[in-house]
């Protein structure tokens, strides 16, 4: 038999080789690190679906933000629990709410850290809606407004990036035009353009109390059989304003991330949501993979498939074991 005049095997012999011809690289940069806050002092609750993860007060908050930037991580993403909900989550706007007393805190003692802010309603309400419920549906154009005080409030606090999750029609124009006349015309938005009805979300609404008192998203969040619907999805959020798009889930939608990357050109976030988390971390600590491995691979291929940026839960294990030199 004659000899191939390739073999690929001659590049994958030596680290060093495979290391030379990577085509995809993770690199501590990529990752923007979520942290839930709630009220008091000294508090670390620990979320049982998402060991590792906790809720923080806001001092405790301050030591994970230095901690998260002495790794090297660009940025954190803020979401709060209020102290009291009500239908029209008054907290997620006020001037001393949760995520405003963290923002604030952050940029007093690591103001170098990326904050960005999830403006959604969800944790804030009563009903556990992402907008303004009448008549026991979730109404689109009432809940603009609420979702731009938000926004704007977050700026004033001193938000580096304001992040609308809730899935609202037009919503990102709205809170483009309402940053613009406070005054925060440089403040970037990271729209979730395309946020899927996913049971991935499971561990995160234990994490921010946000399960819906009655019904589901499904008629606000997309369909996870569709993915020319999350193009348009794109494409209406860049035409009001958007700077950075998201896909969320992140595995699951591989696909997703790769079309809208190349179709848009566009910064592009996915975010890899609690129950990607959890899974590795429970084979892991059931020893049925290798949690750092599969960790790695995971983050790998969100940014193969076109991700600019990793919004993870994993943000800080990644970083340490990049720092260790593990393959990226």
């Amino acid at each position: 038999m004659p000899h191939p005049m390739f073999r690929p095997r001659r590049l994958r012999e030596k680290a060093l080789v495979r290391s030379l011809v990577r085509e995809t690289r993770l690199s501590v940069d990529d990752f923007i690190y979520p942290m839930f806050i709630v009220h008091g002092r000294g508090v670390r609750a620990p979320i049982g679906a998402m060991p590792g993860q906790a809720r923080l007060s806001v001092d405790e908050m301050v030591k994970e933000a230095k901690d998260v930037a002495g790794l090297g991580i660009p940025g954190v993403l803020l979401f709060g629990l209020p102290a009291e909900k009500d239908p029209r989550g008054s907290e997620a706007y006020a001037e001393d709410g949760i995520v405003q007393q963290a923002v604030r805190a952050i940029k007093d003692t690591v103001p170098d850290l990326l904050v960005l802010t999830d403006v959604c309603l969800c944790e804030y309400t009563s009903h556990g809606h992402c907008g303004v419920v009448e008549d026991g549906t979730v109404k689109n154009d009432p809940t603009l407004e609420l979702l731009t005080r938000t926004a704007v409030s977050h700026a004033e606090a001193g938000a580096d990036m304001v992040a609308p999750s809730d899935m609202m029609d037009g919503r990102v124009g709205a809170i483009r035009e309402g940053l613009d006349d406070a005054g925060f015309a440089e403040t970037p938005i990271m729209a979730y353009s395309a946020k899927y009805a996913s049971v991935f979300y499971g561990p995160f609404r234990e994490a921010a109390d946000s399960t819906p008192q009655f019904g589901d998203r499904r008629a606000y969040q997309m369909d996870p059989a569709n993915v020319v619907e999350a193009m348009r999805e794109i494409a209406l959020d860049v035409d009001e304003g958007a700077d950075i798009v998201m896909v969320k889930p992140a595995l699951p939608y591989l696909d997703v991330i790769a079309r809208a990357k190349a179709e848009f050109g566009m910064p592009l976030a996915a975010y890899s949501v609690s129950g990607e988390y959890a899974m590795i971390r429970a084979a892991g600590q059931l020893g049925w993979l290798d949690e750092r491995r599969a960790m790695m691979e995971a983050l790998l291929s969100i940014r193969r498939a076109g991700a600019d940026i990793v919004i993870t839960y994993f943000a800080r294990e990644a970083a340490r074991a990049l720092e260790r030199g593990g393959e990226g």
